[in-house]
């Protein structure tokens, strides 16, 4: 279930949202030639990527940043700059651009403290912005409930796009995450759901205010959880498939 695209244009450019995916993008180039080089990927790991046991120590508190930006892979990156994509520039069009900023970094933060709590001496390097952009989602949720997101289903060989409103969507992602992380061990190597839940919840907690100075449950009677503004509208096109008779003999 990946989603890839909201019917909520935004109203003026993202600017910040941009940067964020630029950056990350950049980090990523940086960092290609290494994937190829275990002893090199090794070395940035440990010197830029969120290790427990080495803030345990005392050491590397600047990792809770740095960790924000590496990714692990393309299908990495590209999974989280997707999401940021269509979820950002939303936020930062309601929060303005620094206050955005301010609570992008916020909810990363959080999500690298809530899997560091779980596992404070795991050796296992964190690496992704996902939890930052869990984040993005958790405050996108309380700000616009129902604004639609088409949503791409992969079966085996069947696939087809959904429109559906967003709390459906992010709610499926949210107990995805609670579904897997039930099902994890925190000294195991894998994706940190639990940086995802807490970068989630720190979303929402940060997205409060905001959705407070925009008058809390009257602000979601006033819009029925839909954008303030007229949603896009996209138009599904079929295509045309040609049709290879069989022959009679």
């Amino acid at each position: 279930m990946f989603p890839i695209r909201d019917h909520n244009p935004s109203r003026r450019p993202a600017l910040v949202t941009y940067v964020l995916i630029a950056l990350n993008i950049a980090v990523f180039m940086a960092m290609l030639p290494s994937y190829g080089d275990d002893r090199a990927l090794l070395q940035i790991y440990s010197d830029y990527a969120l290790l427990p046991a080495r803030i345990s120590y005392g050491e590397g508190y600047y990792t809770f940043f740095t960790s924000m930006f590496m990714h692990g892979g393309l299908l990495h990156i590209a999974g989280n700059m997707l999401f940021l994509w269509i979820f950002g520039d939303n936020l930062e069009d309601e929060m303005g651009h620094l206050r955005y900023l301010g609570f992008y970094l916020f909810c990363g933060l959080a999500a690298g403290f809530a899997q560091y709590i779980a596992a404070p001496f795991s050796q296992i390097p964190m690496v992704g912005a996902s939890g930052a952009i869990a984040g993005v989602m958790g405050g996108y949720l309380l700000l616009f409930p129902k604004a639609r997101v088409d949503v791409l289903f992969i079966f085996i060989i069947f696939f087809k796009v959904f429109p559906m409103p967003a709390w459906i969507m992010l709610g499926v992602w949210f107990g995805l995450q609670l579904f897997a992380e039930m099902g994890s061990t925190t000294d195991a190597g894998g994706v940190a759901h639990l940086a995802h839940i807490g970068g989630f919840i720190a979303g929402v907690i940060a997205a409060y205010p905001v959705w407070k100075k925009l008058g809390g449950t009257a602000y979601w009677a006033r819009t029925h959880g839909h954008p303030t503004h007229a949603q896009a509208q996209y138009r599904f096109a079929r295509s045309s498939v040609p049709v290879v008779r069989r022959r009679r003999r």
